[in-house]
């Protein structure tokens, strides 16, 4: 009984070992990279300028909605973002979570111009695809109900 534990420990071990390289975090250079690509992505979008914002989107999402859908979509909000700034981030691999505070004035009514100013966090999502990182944006379409067979 006494061997079969001592056979156990080292299997455990190296179980463990294996266990914690698959969660590899990302390298301190990776994590000011998309500390960086967040913020400039934002400033682009504060400057009415979608269409280099447009750059920083995944290439799967580029391949769905060209640069001036995107521009005019982003471009024509209606609010005005004012500022962005990075809160934080959680990374495994090649993925990370990314928290960005942004300061906006959004309009109180459609028929006024009275706009009030707030701060929300987004949290945006940002993948790696072959060693660079790009923002995979949330999917707003919705799948058509299927009716059910009679």
């Amino acid at each position: 009984m006494k061997s079969k534990k001592v056979y156990f420990a080292p299997w455990l071990a190296l179980g463990l070992l294996v266990l914690a390289g698959c969660a590899m975090p990302v390298k301190p250079e990776d994590s000011s990279v998309i500390r960086q690509r967040a913020v400039e992505r934002w400033n682009f979008l504060i400057a009415h300028q979608a269409e280099k914002a447009y750059d920083y989107l995944s290439p799967g999402y580029r391949a769905t909605k060209s640069r001036e859908e995107y521009a005019k979509e982003m471009n024509n909000r209606p609010v005005r973002w004012k500022t962005a700034k990075f809160v934080e981030q959680k990374c495994d691999q090649d993925v990370c979570d990314v928290v960005i505070e942004v300061t906006y004035l959004a309009k109180v009514n459609a028929g006024t111009e009275r706009e009030v100013e707030s701060t929300s966090q987004v949290n945006e999502h940002w993948i790696r695809e072959q060693g660079k990182w790009y923002l995979l944006p949330e999917s707003r379409v919705t799948a058509p109900r299927i009716p059910p067979r009679p």
